[in-house]
């Protein structure tokens, strides 16, 4: 996997990636789209409870959606 582009706990709060949410993320979409990336590349959208289902849906109809994993598993794999 590669890292993911998220600010560390002690810089701020990390929010969900659905529109206008300002909800604090838990988990972490992993996806990439097969058209632009190479199969090894991923892309990360951010989730709270809430938007998790909505923002998979989202990616997994287009074929996009990799994984989900929690924040703090993705966060651990990081390191």
């Amino acid at each position: 996997m590669n890292s993911p582009d998220l600010p560390s706990s002690d810089e701020s709060t990390v929010i969900c990636s659905a529109k206008g949410c300002r909800a604090a993320a838990v988990w972490v979409l992993a996806w990439n789209n097969p058209k632009l990336h190479t199969p090894d590349r991923r892309k990360t959208w951010l989730a709270c409870d809430e938007h998790r289902e909505h923002l998979s849906q989202f990616l997994g109809l287009r074929g996009f959606l990799k994984d989900v994993v929690t924040l703090e598993e993705w966060e651990a794999s990081a390191r």
